[in-house]
């Protein structure tokens, strides 16, 4: 397997891991969905016939009751009606039975009524008004009391049942969290064990090679890098081995074999699956192998045929940029991650090319030129995307479900499916808080695909800096007065207009304030400022919390960053979607930050004086 291949079967098992967390996500809150909808599908129906039973009955009651006071027509009106929707009901519920003993309660309710029915017509029939009344005290009065009571009974059965399925639900629910976040820590530590494991295997030869390296750059011309295997790395220490044993020939020979010494310097290079590229001191290519000379070739071929010659200049540029980072003496140029490759529409298909590069030393240990490596990363960047793709369609997946449990633990707070006791209610507002915190873990996960995918809008127009400042105060204070914090605005020194998405920026501003509540302590202050800086508008959102420590600070705008030991809650995705939003909008962001004495997090946004009226970007 090549080098690429070992690459990518490293990250599989990362992959892996969060596919099972979804697929345990989405199956526990699957079963949630069903023990609720279990419940109004059982035993609401039922509770809903009892109750209109009674109604029906009781309506029935009083139509004899008018009868016996000689309103004859009204009676045997109402009656009609009402026997009907008892009737109506009474099946209903004869066929929904889902409780043990709940049959035998709706045989007697038929039975009792069957009986009271016989009794009321009887009474109906009879022509002499001075009998009715007592025959309703002493034939109908009794029956309906007995209806009345066995309906009670279907009624309670059915509420029980609710009640103690509404318990199971919660044992449920409990039992399915566990189960997610063991699967997930399980995924997880199999996830980085494999990882780990597949990294150090591959980062081993290269240590060995780089020992060798580090020999034959002391004079030590015998070394050999002993590397088994058949992938790029194993042929690239092989030829190593042969430049080292030429240059060791070479130190003790004539000048012809120096020419073979050179022509195995130049095999080593063409070992290098990737384009290579070899810079002297003064700028110009000293070699390249053959994938470079055929990269630029058909960039340089692809670039003459576009007007502007975009994929050409593009690529040069970079070349250029990295060349020069190595040869002005700033170390060797590491990319930061794959969003720094460079996409080249090639003939064929496009790829995409990661740039490296190394300082060429001389005895002396002065820089004498420049190595460039541009490592083809298509799988990689592909499999990212497939990677970012899932993330998105699992978040995606996540909402619908997330919605119905949410408004089932709404509807059972608010006593729709019966009355809570006092910890039944805690534990429900308990449950809506965390669905409220998963719900913007499942947001920040969408918004971070929409950055991804380069679909989200930016909508400019010029607008005050006091209006951010003063609508970002007014969405918040609440939430600080909660926590028994001071937040404010300082008076603003400019009267300058921003471009920016008012909508967007309020984003941003609620992911700094959210931040800056959660870690200041109760009697904090919260700070919001705004003022001129170099031709634009920065903002400040400044808290007397507890800092952020100075080696975390690097990483702090990165996808799922959390700082070790902060609260829990979110996906460490707020800060990375906030940078976006603000670069979208051709601003910067930053911070500035001691330990225990608070923070500082700042961006900048364009002023509108320096883009004419505004205008509009996506």
């Amino acid at each position: 397997m090549n080098l690429r291949g070992k690459l990518l079967l490293a990250q599989i098992p990362v992959g892996l891991a969060l596919v099972l967390v979804g697929l345990v996500a989405v199956a526990s809150v699957s079963m949630l969905g069903a023990s609720s909808q279990n419940i109004l599908s059982e035993n609401y129906r039922s509770v809903l016939a009892a109750q209109r039973m009674k109604e029906s009955l009781e309506r029935v009651d009083s139509a004899a009751l008018f009868f016996a006071s000689d309103r004859r027509q009204l009676a045997l009106e109402q009656a009609t009606l009402h026997r009907k929707r008892f009737e109506a009901e009474l099946e209903v519920e004869e066929g929904n039975i889902t409780e043990p003993g709940e049959r035998d309660a709706a045989r007697r309710v038929r039975t009792l009524w069957d009986d009271y029915r016989k009794k009321l017509d009887r009474f109906f029939a009879q022509t002499q008004s001075a009998a009715l009344v007592d025959t309703y005290f002493r034939e109908l009065q009794p029956e309906f009391v007995k209806i009345k009571d066995a309906a009670d009974q279907v009624l309670v059965l059915n509420q029980d049942a609710m009640v103690h399925k509404s318990d199971l639900a919660e044992k449920l629910a409990r039992r399915a969290a566990a189960t997610m976040a063991l699967t997930a820590l399980a995924a997880i530590a199999f996830g980085i064990l494999f990882s780990a494991g597949m990294t150090n295997r591959l980062v081993r030869p290269l240590s060995v090679l780089s020992q060798a390296v580090g020999r034959l750059e002391e004079g030590d011309f015998r070394v050999h890098a002993r590397i088994k295997g058949d992938d790029e790395i194993a042929r690239l220490a092989q030829r190593f081995n042969n430049m080292a044993e030429h240059l060791d020939e070479y130190r003790n020979s004539s000048l012809g074999e120096l020419l073979l010494a050179q022509q195995s310097a130049q095999a080593a290079i063409e070992s290098f699956p990737d384009p290579t590229i070899i810079y002297t001191l003064e700028g110009s290519v000293l070699n390249m192998n053959r994938p470079a000379e055929e990269l630029l070739a058909k960039a340089a071929e692809i670039g003459s045929a576009d007007p502007g010659g975009l994929v050409d200049a593009r690529l040069k540029s970079v070349l250029d940029s990295v060349r020069n980072h190595v040869l002005q003496g700033k170390g060797p140029y590491v990319p930061r991650g794959l969003e720094e490759a460079l996409r080249v529409a090639l003939a064929d298909e496009a790829r995409f090319y990661l740039p490296r590069a190394t300082p060429i030393y001389d005895q002396g240990g002065a820089i004498n030129g420049a190595t460039v490596i541009l490592q083809d990363v298509t799988r990689l960047r592909r499999f990212d995307e497939l990677k970012n793709d899932l993330v998105a369609t699992v978040a995606h997946e996540f909402r619908t479900p997330l919605t119905s449990l949410r408004m089932a633990i709404y509807l059972c707070t608010e006593g729709t499916a019966g009355p809570l006791t006092a910890k039944q209610g805690d534990l429900l507002f308990a449950a809506r808080e965390d669905c409220e915190r998963l719900q913007n873990v499942v947001d920040e996960l969408l918004n971070l695909a929409r950055i991804q995918s380069g679909h989200i809008e930016i909508h400019a127009r010029p607008i005050a800096a006091s209006s951010l400042i003063e609508t970002a105060l007014s969405a918040h204070r609440g939430q600080a007065e909660q926590k028994q914090l001071r937040i404010k605005g300082e008076p603003l020194p400019i009267a300058d207009e921003a471009v920016a998405d008012p909508e967007r920026i309020e984003l941003v501003f609620s992911n700094l304030i959210g931040n800056a509540i959660r870690y200041t302590p109760e009697g904090g202050l919260i700070q919001l400022r705004a003022r001129r800086v170099d031709g634009q508008v920065r903002f400040d959102v400044v808290d007397s919390g507890q800092g952020i420590p100075q080696e975390y600070q690097h990483a702090i705008f990165e996808k799922f960053f959390r700082v070790p030991g902060s609260q829990p809650g979110g996906a460490g995705l707020g800060l990375f979607i906030a940078k976006e939003i603000v670069e979208a909008h051709g601003g910067k962001m930053g911070l500035q930050s001691q330990p225990g004495q608070g923070c500082d997090v700042w961006f900048t946004l364009p002023l509108a004086s320096q883009n004419g009226a505004g205008g509009r970007a996506g």
